[in-house]
């Protein structure tokens, strides 16, 4: 059994348990309170930290969950658990609207958005006169379940503790699955972003409208707890403060790590607490000075550890090794192919404009199955744009662009990749902090069709192994079986480039795209490619490629097509292009 499995359980029993033994009651509610706070902190981690979406409105969300059970449960004398189940379709519809309209912003107006919103919350649950204004709802009835009342704080205590526990086993489990790599892949500041996902066929907004969604029911969950534990609700709780602390736990805790959430809360809650005590005595004076130390303390952990407390303790714990897959695990479904010979691309009279600026003017060429086809030219030729061009990252100016006799230029790029169009980068944007098997499944997402409840309820582990089982195939296939386990960050280029192309042979494309395969590498790791790709070829793979190392290319390609300046300069066999005078005149300056 998996270590940190054994820890986990270990973990649960003893928390299980502990109301049962002679603990203080004092310390009961401060873990209560701390079961509350990391619910609220686990749905950051999964949007900040994971996602890259900073929010401060999370406080906010725990109020609906409070408010609309608080409500149903004394005015309609309704069972909490029918609040509970009121209040998180209201944070879901809620959150819907609130992501469909704010995610779409980027930068610094994506947080402002959160305030704005949170304050709105805010101040509407203090001013209706249904909520009782800003003095809240009263006598909120206890949860009971089958005749269990959970009244009593020590009672209540394992209820907050199982959600929190199962939140982060949710979580856990989300994140390792097919749209947990998706959702890991988006954070730019971890090294990724939107473009890769795009273009392995992930719709990226969906993603973090999910992530948003997922976070803000964590939050009314803690909520709908929160007042039933409390027995009233006002608005004080569910202010931009709270959701300022919130984040402020995240962070300190370990904003990209699940059991941060818990580090954090624990580390707030309890510092706090003894630091209203202790500062007052050391100062001689009243006041809020612990929001002075967990400023400066804050500093100081984004200056020393910005990852977080619990990433430095996670370094002591053994690494997670996972399973391995099955020999006989059955593959994965394989996509249509054209048969060799047949026409696979057609680009005809493709331009792209960048305000006065053509960038690619009227270029022509196609592709037909079993081929490999060279795009080069010297560099500012605008060989990468007309690749942006055919694989939907960027849209045409003019042109058109048919695969297998379907128009797919208009198409975002994740709907191209639907169509059987797979590529690599020619910047290498693998997702550093997963493993070479994790980065290369992402390339199989298109084929296969596991969820997100799916993946927290584990009901996705035969087609997970499937999938791991098609990333293994394609890292043997490309020489790097050996490797899988590795962080794909600890890569050196050349190995990071072949994760890359066996990640876009995972989703078993009709047409391979590689963008500058070649940059970058020693000779021997040029080799190392080239006979790689011959490899490749020889399956009845279709590849067009961009490169700008003629060597590299004339002893691979079918056809090489020549740009210069954004314009079609040749075409025709590697032979026929060597001996142009146009080609060398364009490399070389001369055309002798």
């Amino acid at each position: 059994m998996n270590p940190r499995a054994i820890g986990f359980a270990a973990f649960a029993l003893f928390m299980a348990v502990l109301p049962l033994l002679p603990v203080p009651n004092f310390w009961i509610t401060q873990l209560n309170y701390i079961g509350l706070y990391a619910l609220v902190a686990l749905g950051l981690v999964l949007l900040t930290g994971i996602g890259g979406l900073t929010s401060f409105g999370q406080a906010a969300f725990a109020g609906v969950g409070a408010y609309a059970s608080a409500w149903l449960c004394t005015t309609q004398g309704a069972s909490p658990w029918l609040g509970l189940a009121l209040g998180l379709l209201l944070t879901a519809l809620l959150a819907l609207a609130l992501g469909w309209l704010t995610l779409r912003m980027s930068g610094h107006y994506l947080p402002l958005a959160t305030i704005a919103w949170s304050l709105a919350l805010f101040f509407t649950m203090g001013n209706l006169d249904a909520l009782g204004k800003y003095d809240g709802i009263l006598e909120v009835p206890s949860v009971s379940l089958l005749g269990f009342s959970f009244r009593a704080e020590r009672h209540m205590y394992w209820l907050i503790w199982l959600a929190a526990l199962a939140g982060a086993l949710a979580v856990v489990h989300l994140l390792d699955s097919r749209p947990g790599r998706v959702m890991r892949a988006l954070n730019a500041s971890r090294g990724g972003g939107v473009t890769m996902p795009e273009a392995m066929g992930a719709s990226t907004f969906a993603y973090k409208v999910r992530m948003f969604v997922i976070a803000a029911l964590l939050a009314s969950v803690s909520g709908w707890l929160f007042a039933h534990m409390q027995r009233s609700v006002n608005p004080s709780p569910f202010g931009i403060q709270f959701g300022i602390e919130y984040l402020f736990m995240a962070v300190l805790g370990g904003i990209g790590s699940v059991w941060g959430a818990f580090t954090g809360a624990a580390l707030v809650k309890v510092t706090e607490d003894q630091l209203q005590v202790l500062l007052p005595r050391l100062i001689g004076s009243a006041g809020s000075y612990e929001v002075i130390v967990f400023g400066i303390v804050l500093v100081m952990v984004l200056k020393f550890s910005p990852d977080g407390i619990w990433p430095m303790l996670e370094r002591w714990l053994p690494r997670r090794r996972r399973p391995a897959v099955p020999a006989d695990t059955p593959p994965l479904p394989a996509r249509d192919k054209p048969q060799r010979g047949q026409p696979l691309l057609e680009a005809k009279a493709m331009r792209k404009t960048f305000g006065g600026l053509v960038a690619v003017n009227d270029i022509s060429f196609g592709v037909t199955a079993g081929d490999i086809v060279a795009l080069i030219g010297p560099n500012g030729a605008g060989k990468s744009t007309t690749f942006n061009l055919v694989s939907g990252v960027l849209p045409l100016s003019g042109g058109e662009v048919w695969l297998r006799g379907q128009r797919i230029d208009g198409l975002p790029a994740r709907e191209v990749a639907r169509r059987g169009i797979s590529r690599t980068f020619q910047h290498v944007k693998l997702v550093p902090d997963m493993t070479v098997l994790e980065n290369v499944a992402i390339g199989t997402y298109l084929r296969t069709r596991s969820g997100s409840l799916a993946a927290m309820l584990r009901l996705d582990r035969a087609e997970e192994r499937r999938a791991l089982h098609e990333a293994e195939r394609q890292l043997a296939r490309i020489g790097l079986a050996q490797q899988k386990d590795e962080l794909a960050g600890n890569l050196a280029l050349g190995p990071q480039r072949l994760v890359e192309i066996a990640r876009a042979l995972a989703s078993d494309p009709a047409l391979l795209l590689l963008d500058e395969p070649a940059a970058g590498l020693r000779h021997k790791e040029k080799q190392a490619l080239a006979a790689v790709l011959r490899q490749l070829k020889a399956e009845g793979l279709s590849l067009l490629l961009v490169e700008h190392d003629m060597d590299f290319v004339m002893n691979l390609a079918d056809r090489v097509v020549v740009m210069e300046f954004g314009t079609w300069l040749v075409e025709g066999t590697p032979a026929e292009v060597q001996a142009s005078a146009a080609v060398r005149a364009a490399y070389l300056g001369t055309e002798h």
